[in-house]
């Protein structure tokens, strides 16, 4: 193996790592073709995570539903520049009349996020707000939570990091096609071969999924909602991942010229790091990632232009990915 693959290993073995690992590629020796699991799907039971264990994605959800918002626009079915306020302005009619689809795929809608000035620092202690996690089954349920979102800068004039906007076009994706669970699932998830990702229930899912866990060891079912929205609540495999990279980079999901609109640097995050539209992106252009974080959840899968090098960590904790993920996109 190359020097990168044993310090995954060694991470894996010397850490309390729960989740899986793989790595496909050009490494420093060669080829890598690793797959890593650690830790218990199911800590009850002492059912252990495996390569074909589904985990959730969190905020990595926010890359599918762009790509579904994305075929719909290939398909004629809505516009890029089209307002929020024309698609879903009877659910939110306080929303900014000047907010367009692409600033809520860029993050650069200016509106208030849900939660705002009421998220915990601490990861674990996110909830929502005073409503019970299991009313939330559809987008539709989260605008007693969006409320008026209040509105920071002009549609347009800044990046900030936004759940809410996600939560809009999920409302405006299901109110285009009726459902938008079964859009992501058409649009993304079966034109990409992804036969074991989907929205589950967190109250029942499936045998072969993993349980997200606090720091305390407590499930995280009350923490997040019980089927997520356009900005998070998707759940994959290891072997759906490598098929969601495969058909993107090959057309199947959209276009090339959409996918290079999607993956180009657009918006300024960090030094090293920026945002295109539902993916984030070295500000180079050559690293191009899907993240995401949250009670019980931590997740990033990825691919190096310049390399070839594919990777996806997956782990049912709240932290779980990081340091493995460092040690990979650190070389």
């Amino acid at each position: 193996m190359s020097l990168l693959a044993d310090r995954l290993s060694a991470l894996v073995a010397s850490t309390t790592f729960s989740g899986v690992v793989r790595l496909r590629g050009k490494g420093d020796r060669g080829r890598d073709d690793v797959d890593l699991a650690a830790g218990y799907a199911d800590r009850a039971n002492g059912r252990p995570n495996a390569p074909t264990t589904r985990f959730a994605t969190a905020s990595g959800t926010k890359g599918f539903t762009a790509l579904t918002v994305m075929a719909l626009v290939e398909a004629g079915r809505l516009e890029l520049d089209a307002t929020a306020r024309s698609l879903v302005g009877r659910d939110l009619p306080h929303i900014d009349p000047a907010v367009t689809v692409e600033h809520l795929l860029a993050h650069r809608s200016g509106i208030g996020d849900y939660l705002d000035g009421d998220e915990p620092d601490d990861v674990d202690a996110h909830a929502l707000g005073s409503r019970s996690a299991h009313l939330f089954e559809s987008p539709v349920a989260f605008v007693a939570l969006l409320g008026e979102p209040a509105q920071h800068e002009p549609p347009g004039a800044v990046f900030r990091y936004n759940d809410a906007g996600y939560v809009i076009l999920s409302l405006i994706v299901e109110r285009l096609t009726g459902s938008f669970v079964r859009a992501v699932d058409e649009h993304v998830f079966s034109a990409a071969g992804m036969t074991g990702s989907g929205f589950f229930r967190s109250d029942d899912l499936p045998s072969d999924t993993a349980t997200g866990y606090l720091v305390d060891g407590r499930s995280n079912v009350h923490h997040l909602p019980v089927i997520g929205a356009g900005d998070g609540g998707a759940y994959a495999t290891l072997d759906d991942l490598d098929r969601f990279w495969d058909a993107l980079l090959t057309g199947a999901i959209v276009s090339a010229g959409s996918l290079g609109r999607m993956t180009a640097p657009a918006s300024q995050y960090s030094t090293a790091i920026a945002y295109g539209l539902g993916f984030w992106v070295s500000t180079e252009g050559d690293h191009v990632w899907l993240e995401g974080m949250d009670a019980g959840v931590s997740f990033q899968s990825g691919f190096i232009r310049s390399t070839g090098l594919r990777y996806s960590v997956l782990s049912n904790t709240s932290s779980g990915t990081w340091p493995l993920v460092k040690a990979i996109t650190a070389g």
